[in-house]
């Protein structure tokens, strides 16, 4: 038998019933389109969402209990991360590029005028600073959690994580309630969207990132973590930190500069 510091992982059906899910959410989102049949896309997410929850025991079996995260494969999964939030950066500068390029120079189809005539863009100083108050607040409380952490000190980490579960969640709604209320669509014009395309995808990450340190929270509770070795804890914030960056420049550009 050869030794060595390396994780080979085992066959997993979890990666191909994932993207078997995925796919039927694609499908299921064209019926909607077309037929308003509800039914392939409610089965798609069911799926995904018992894919996820086994996907993720096992990780965390492998993890905490296998001993298989030594630190060679913890420098590689944070490697990993690293070029995973980088992907993400390329992935939401498109939406900047789009936005800049019809904003910089708006062309006589949208009336050489930005935000667009007839368009009432969003007051920044009513929901969108508040939703920045927020994020900026639990980008503290994520810090406060880790270095809590850090310390040993879990009740601080269990408070710290749960207020920023709870001020994710709160952002989540308030966009939510923004959105039933916006005086534009998503087909009104190149601004419409714009808007609607990236900060529709910032709130879907803020979604992911609030189930991540769900699970964290949960893993916390469990003791599956100590002071020195908790990468599952770290990946998830600076995920969280990630969608705070982006967010300030979608309040300072798409929000405040628009204005």
């Amino acid at each position: 038998m050869t030794f060595h510091p390396f994780h080979l992982v085992n066959k997993s059906p979890w990666p191909l019933v994932g993207s078997m899910a995925t796919f039927s959410f694609m499908i299921g989102m064209i019926n909607i389109m077309h037929t308003s049949q509800y039914s392939l896309i409610f089965l798609a997410i069911f799926i995904s969402l018992l894919t996820m929850y086994q996907w993720w025991r096992d990780i965390c079996r492998e993890a905490t209990f296998q001993g298989n995260h030594t630190l060679i494969v913890f420098k590689n999964m944070k490697w990993g991360m690293i070029l995973f939030i980088i992907s993400e950066i390329l992935f939401f500068t498109a939406f900047f590029w789009a936005f800049f390029h019809s904003s910089l120079s708006p062309n006589i189809e949208i009336g050489a005028l930005w935000p667009p005539k007839l368009i009432q863009p969003f007051n920044p100083f009513s929901i969108p600073l508040l939703n920045t108050t927020i994020l900026l607040s639990s980008g503290i409380s994520i810090t406060w959690s880790h270095h809590a952490l850090i310390n040993k000190n879990f009740p601080e980490a269990f408070k710290g994580l749960l207020s920023t579960v709870v001020l994710g969640l709160i952002f989540t709604f308030l966009q939510l309630w923004e959105y039933i209320q916006a005086p534009f669509s998503i087909s009104d014009s190149v601004f419409g969207s714009t808007f609607f395309m990236s900060t529709g995808f910032h709130g879907l990450h803020v979604i992911i990132g609030t189930s991540f340190l769900s699970m964290i929270f949960i893993r916390l509770n469990l003791n599956h973590f100590s002071n020195k070795h908790h990468f599952g804890f770290e990946a998830a914030a600076w995920y969280w930190h990630f969608v705070d960056v982006v967010w300030l420049f979608l309040y300072t550009f798409v929000y405040w500069w628009t204005f």
